[in-house]
């Protein structure tokens, strides 16, 4: 079944929401009725915020067509259940939801608490390349091979690569789209390439290390 809780960046911040789609697969209700819902109550369901939404491809027998998937919040998701006939599968949906949210938001706790750890992190190794020489060395783009470095090693994608994952512009900050454990790791790898710059130690032998042993 779809993950029921998601979490999205909505602006500077990282919001939980669920769909339309989820919802009707969770409360076994056919996806047309709660999108007929949706529309019926939009400006109920405006009133906790926008109704955001995506275009979803459908494809049938004779060729495709797009229709709107529906973002929720928590506040717009917990109305719109209201106005589902209480069946044991709503039942079971409704807690399974107070439960969902409530992890999105235990895990963007936790994101934040990593973040308020990497900050001074960040700083550091950013400086650590300046003072190295890595930065005139590598003509402007140290800093950018240093983070892909500690991406890739770290999670398995570059910066540019959880950008594409998430849908988001180019330029959006790549940390506020990483997990609680993710940056935890990322932080870790920071600190290690930090250590090697001061050192002494260049591009090309930091990578080594980095890419043939473990943190652990």
């Amino acid at each position: 079944m779809k993950e029921l809780v998601l979490i999205k960046p909505i602006g500077s911040r990282m919001e939980p929401y669920t769909t339309a789609d989820t919802v009707a697969q969770y409360a076994q209700v056919r996806h047309k009725t709660i999108n007929e819902l949706i529309r019926k109550h939009e400006k109920d369901l405006e009133e906790f915020g926008t109704l955001a939404f995506e275009m979803e491809a459908c494809p049938h027998r004779t060729g495709a067509s797009v229709q709107k998937l529906y973002h929720l919040n928590e506040q717009q998701a917990t109305l719109l259940i209201t106005y589902l006939r209480n069946t044991a599968p709503v039942r079971q949906f409704k807690k399974a939801l107070v439960r969902g949210f409530f992890e999105a938001r235990n895990e963007l706790s936790r994101r934040e608490i990593q973040r308020a750890i990497k900050t001074p992190v960040r700083r550091n190794l950013t400086d650590a390349i300046r003072d190295s020489g890595e930065a005139e060395r590598m003509k402007g783009h140290a800093y950018d091979a240093y983070t892909n470095l500690i991406y890739k090693t770290a999670i398995g994608k570059t910066a540019a690569q959880v950008r594409k994952s998430a849908g988001v512009d180019r330029r959006a900050d790549a940390v506020s789209l990483l997990t609680a454990d993710e940056l935890a790791e990322v932080t870790r790898r920071e600190a290690q390439v930090c250590t090697l710059l001061d050192c002494g130690m260049k591009y090309k032998a930091i990578k080594t290390v980095m890419t043939g042993r473990s943190l652990k």
